[in-house]
């Protein structure tokens, strides 16, 4: 597999004829279909129904155009920063999130790194945590802000802070008769829904272990892919959802309760490879002070 097979594809999957899609890149319709050929083969699945009129894509096939897209996009924004760079336009920081620290601090920020380095292309990536490690790794993002505590020796992390976790309701229910805080233990035989649903570790598991360790059992653990999705189930009833304080202002049709427990708190860590001695992190680190400062005047 290579990226003109990928450009090829989509172009197909696009077009949804085979004709127009050579058409569009310039090529003889022949040897366009044998490259999507090679392309299943090494595969090893189908991914386009050719017998009906248009083509259509198959479930393995659509996903596959997803996944397509977003690294044909990425290899675009690397050949972009990277063609900027070399002809000293600016220099490029790629900044991997977790998408909840979007409601907490991470915004003013970005603001403020903006403002002391106009000169610098900020690129945010949204990526759980353990995809950032490798991301790092790889050299895909220059920083992370994730909740996974992790022990790689190749990445240097500093916990930026420990965020309080609350309990999102409905409003309707019994808990929501309340403002003060709930312990852990309240919800017992709970239904009880819980993000990312993969990769793991994660956010999830955090929440699953800060139960397990009060020996809190819900009557149901229902797993779903992001934090919009599972406020979502809580506001049709269909469970609770612990989540970072910061993310309460998400949806304001929700109740919203604070853990009791001092331990239940998920972190913010700031993560870079090791020995990365760039300007733009002793910044990042440097504005992080400052706002701690100004929260606690």
């Amino acid at each position: 597999m290579d990226l003109r097979q990928l450009r090829y594809f989509v172009a197909v999957a696009r077009e949804r004829n085979f004709t127009r899609a050579a058409e569009v890149l310039n090529m003889a319709q022949p040897p366009l279909s044998r490259q999507i050929q090679l392309l299943e083969e090494d595969l090893g699945v189908e991914l386009i129904i050719r017998k009906s009129r248009p083509v259509k894509l198959t479930e393995a096939g659509r996903l596959f155009y997803e996944q397509s897209l977003q690294v044909l996009g990425r290899v675009d924004q690397m050949r972009a920063a990277t063609r900027r760079v070399g002809l000293n336009q600016n220099s490029v920081l790629s900044i991997g999130f977790v998408g909840s620290t979007l409601y907490g601090g991470l915004p003013s920020l970005l603001r403020r790194l903006r403002q002391h380095a106009p000169e610098l292309d900020v690129q945010l990536l949204d990526m759980i945590s353990v995809q950032q490690m490798a991301a790092l790794k790889e050299g895909r993002i220059d920083i992370g802000f994730g909740r996974l505590r992790h022990n790689d020796p190749n990445i240097a992390s500093t916990i930026v802070r420990e965020e309080r976790l609350v309990v999102a309701t409905p409003k309707d229910t019994p808990l929501a008769q309340d403002t003060g805080p709930l312990s852990v233990k309240d919800l017992a035989g709970r239904r009880l829904i819980v993000y990312p649903k993969e990769p793991r570790p994660s956010y999830a598991d955090q929440v699953l272990n800060l139960l397990q360790s009060e020996d809190v059992r819900p009557s149901e653990v229902q797993e779903v892919r992001e934090i919009q999705t599972a406020l979502g189930l809580v506001a049709a009833d269909a469970g609770v959802c612990i989540i970072p304080a910061s993310a309460r202002q998400m949806r304001a049709d929700l109740h919203y309760r604070l853990i009791a427990e001092d331990r239940a708190t998920s972190p913010v860590i700031l993560s870079h490879r090791l020995g990365d001695r760039s300007s733009y992190i002793e910044l990042i680190k440097q504005l992080i002070a400052e706002m701690d400062g100004e929260d606690t005047d």
